[in-house]
């Protein structure tokens, strides 16, 4: 199959698919999994800007400093230049769809159908709600990062 190249995607790229980001890169570290990671938003809001300060500090809480991660707009290239593209909830996963170039190699999915009994479930966009809520975010994002990383770790 190759190096796994992983795609995150949430609607700002400010929030949720960055802790998904940071979350796998570290799951990934820690097994030994050579993987690309890179996220996404389907909206063009924060294109260039740095994470919420909130998702910056949740990271860190865990020891992992996201503050240099930068917001991009999904782009069609990504359909070709990623394995697996995960959408943070329903509207996002459509979103992507409508943009999926005929014939494209990724495989895209909700990243909660990665874990057990939370198939078909939405990562909570924390932007609106407080601080606990980003917390929350990191449970979600952290449990799916885990799971994906077992599941590429598996000998094929």
């Amino acid at each position: 199959m190759g190096t796994p190249a992983i795609l995150f995607v949430c609607l700002g790229t400010i929030c949720r698919s960055p802790l998904a980001e940071a979350a796998f890169r570290d799951a990934a570290d820690k097994a030994g999994l050579d993987a690309e990671a890179d996220s996404a938003g389907t909206a063009d809001y924060h294109v260039g800007s740095p994470p919420d300060p909130r998702s910056v500090e949740e990271a860190s809480k865990h020891g992992i400093d996201i503050s240099g991660y930068a917001g991009r707009q999904l782009v069609v290239e990504d359909f070709h230049r990623f394995t697996h593209i995960f959408a943070m909830d329903h509207q996002n996963l459509r979103n992507i769809e409508a943009l999926r170039p005929e014939g494209s190699r990724a495989h895209v999915s909700l990243l909660m159908d990665l874990v057990p009994g939370r198939e078909g479930a939405a990562i909570a966009d924390p932007y609106h709600d407080g601080e606990e809520q980003f917390g929350a975010t990191w449970e979600d994002v952290d449990a799916a990062a885990r799971a994906l990383v077992e599941r590429l770790a598996e000998p094929s």
